[in-house]
């Protein structure tokens, strides 16, 4: 009896009031949990059709993807929003979309390069199970091979190029010397054709708003898009679109 006494009360505590137990009798939902619940359950599909109508340029701001991602378009169809990219990670940059991306991101990964950007250990792309994210080695050549986006430098606000001397940007990136240059005060040159978007400038900018910032490969102009392999990549999207 007083075991029973006892499972009851522990039962009672551990649902907070959601759930009520009677000696003998199942488990009763309150009526304030089932009319929460009601509610959710019915207002979800109506809302999702309206979150797709939305202009996508309002919805989000559009992230970079994790290194040795697929061309967005083939992407998607590969990426089953598994997380296992995320759940490895070391450096804790790669999070999963919400619904605020819409329905076709969900789930998938992204890399805010201002908050964390990443470190090119190419973990992500050892465990996708599907192959969007194709497998890439740690190493220089590895990084060199990465297409994740290209750094853009804003002039106007970067600290080196009012006279002040700065190099911060520099000092981060992975390839010095070859994606990034430096020039009088350390002014900040990219080079397009060897940056690789890796979003480590941009976390490192000691300015506010940051002076240098990553566009993701998948909303670059076909003429900003001067890595090697670049020509490959536009050749399967444009493939994908033709049997869209």
């Amino acid at each position: 009896m007083e075991f029973e006494n006892w499972r009851v009360e522990f039962i009672w505590n551990l649902e907070r009031g959601y759930f009520r137990e009677r000696r003998g009798q199942p488990p009763v939902m309150r009526r304030s949990g089932f009319v929460r619940a009601f509610l959710a359950g019915a207002m979800l599909p109506l809302l999702l059709p309206l979150i797709e109508r939305l202009p996508k340029k309002s919805r989000f701001k559009r992230l970079l993807r994790p290194p040795g991602a697929k061309p967005e378009r083939e992407f998607l169809q590969d990426c089953i929003a598994c997380g296992q990219c995320a759940n490895v990670c070391p450096n804790k940059c790669i999070s999963l979309y919400g619904l605020e991306a819409g329905i076709e991101n969900l789930g998938t990964p992204k890399i805010n390069a201002r908050a964390q950007a990443c470190i090119l250990c190419m973990a992500c792309t050892q465990v996708c199970p599907t192959q969007a994210l194709r497998k890439m080695e740690p190493t220089k050549e590895g990084m060199r091979a990465v297409k994740m986006g290209r750094a853009f430098v804003s002039e106007d606000l970067c600290y080196s190029f009012a006279g002040r001397t700065c190099g911060v940007c520099y000092r981060a990136c992975p390839l010095p010397g070859e994606a990034m240059t430096l020039g009088l005060y350390e002014q900040p040159h990219v080079h397009a054709e060897h940056c690789v978007g890796c979003g480590l400038c941009e976390q490192a900018c000691i300015q506010m708003p940051q002076a240098i910032r990553v566009v993701p490969y998948a909303d670059l102009a076909p003429g900003e898009r001067l890595h090697r392999g670049a020509e490959r990549d536009e050749h399967q999207i444009g493939a994908g679109r033709q049997t869209a």
